[in-house]
């Protein structure tokens, strides 16, 4: 056991019972994933408890499951006060106990339902054939769910009985009661269920087709931005005496200079940052990979942060939470929450507190100071030009000269 976790009133009852065993390997991980020395006596208490309950009942370590594990829970809330971390800790017990082999893993039940199949089928198909990212893939499967559903119902799944008559129904039936955005996610879902269909043989008309189009116009508003003084004053804003605020700063200052989009952030690792040629590898969008230029002021950033702040643990990724478990981002949440966080503390009222308003505002910097199209897409990493065309709506400098005079205005 770390002498980082050893402490009389521990010894010697935490090692008794079935679970005393793991108790070593236990604390060796609350040490290596940045618990508090009061967090860490606490969660060893909570394992010596369980593990003595473990012996009243006469219950081994191969009894565990999750359901007695519950029993457990409802039991100690009898005794003390719950806590919000309780089932937190189980989890994290039980899990210790399948990593070290001390108890195996039970398979998971067969999915009956064809469906269901389908379903994951699909998703497989998504990920390895498509490359579509996680957050495409959780977006999509509703829809299909409730497509399925709503044709089939209890029935066996025949997708040669499917028309196009049945298509078009489910659009109009429910494209009226999601936004227009929500209603594109929904039609480009079913196109990708159907050329699925097809190209597994499952169906020889091309539904994707019949699938009816969704008005939504694509470049309909101009992109929200920040004006270049607004950018340092959030800058300006971060106290870089504190660990918090160093991380944080790095972090919009990649947003800011860069224009990386949140997932991107997530995603960083050790390995992206190139030292010695000055470079940085950036993971996108369906596993594409660029490698960019380092500013010189982003990576003094990022090597103050890693030389004074981040913490030494398993995880390879580039930014840490300052909390234990000491591990990676969850995901692009909580890059949208650092900057909605920072807009507020600039006394800033952004039209939209998110980490995609920095990748608009660079690219309006860089139009406005001369910048064509082709750059900022190459910067950007757009898949498609027309998506930058969306910044030529704001240059208007260049708009100006392409207007025509107005009737009976000012000669």
């Amino acid at each position: 056991m770390p002498q980082f976790f050893t402490n009389p009133a521990l010894a010697p009852s935490i090692c008794e019972g079935p679970l005393g065993c793991i108790v070593p390997a236990y604390a060796d991980l609350l040490y290596q994933q940045g618990y508090t020395h009061q967090s860490a006596h606490l969660q060893l208490r909570f394992l010596a408890d369980l593990s003595h309950w473990l012996g009243r009942q006469q219950f081994g370590i191969a009894d565990i499951t999750k359901a007695l594990l519950r029993r457990y829970l409802r039991s100690r809330h009898h005794r003390f006060r719950p806590r919000r971390d309780d089932a937190s800790i189980l989890k994290r017990v039980l899990h210790l106990l399948h990593t070290k082999g001390i108890l195996p893993y039970k398979a998971s039940p067969s999915i009956n339902s064809p469906r269901q199949c389908v379903e994951n089928d699909f998703d497989r198909y998504l990920s390895q054939e498509r490359g579509l990212s996680m957050a495409t893939r959780v977006n999509y499967r509703p829809f299909i769910q409730r497509f399925l559903s709503e044709q089939f119902g209890a029935r066996p799944i025949q997708f040669t009985h499917l028309r196009a008559k049945d298509v078009i129904r489910f659009v109009h039936n429910h494209a009226h009661k999601v936004s227009p955005k929500r209603a594109g996610l929904m039609v480009s879902a079913l196109r990708s269920f159907f050329r699925y269909l097809r190209h597994r043989g499952d169906i020889a008309t091309d539904l994707a087709a019949c699938v009816p189009g969704i008005a939504n116009w694509q470049f309909s508003s101009l992109p929200k931005f920040l004006q270049p003084h607004q950018v340092q004053q959030v800058l300006n804003q971060y106290d870089r005496q504190t660990a918090k605020g160093r991380r944080d700063y790095a972090i919009v200052l990649l947003l800011a200079r860069l224009g990386l989009r949140a997932c991107e952030i997530v995603a960083l690792t050790l390995d992206d940052i190139h030292w010695q040629v000055g470079e940085i590898t950036i993971r996108g969008k369906a596993g594409r990979v660029a490698r960019l230029p380092l500013p010189a002021d982003i990576g003094k950033a990022l090597a103050t942060y890693l030389h004074k702040d981040r913490p030494a643990c398993s995880t390879r990724r580039l930014f840490i939470r300052l909390k234990a478990p000491r591990r990676g981002f969850a995901n692009s949440i909580a890059i949208s929450t650092i900057v909605a966080r920072a807009l507020k503390q600039a006394g800033i009222n952004a039209p939209h507190a998110a980490a995609h308003l920095f990748r608009h505002t660079l690219a309006t910097q860089m139009l406005r100071q001369g910048a064509s199209l082709a750059d900022i897409s190459q910067l950007l990493r757009h898949q498609s030009f027309n998506t930058t065309t969306l910044y030529a709506k704001v240059d208007l400098a260049t708009l100006q000269t392409l207007a025509q005079p107005w009737p009976g205005g000012v000669q």
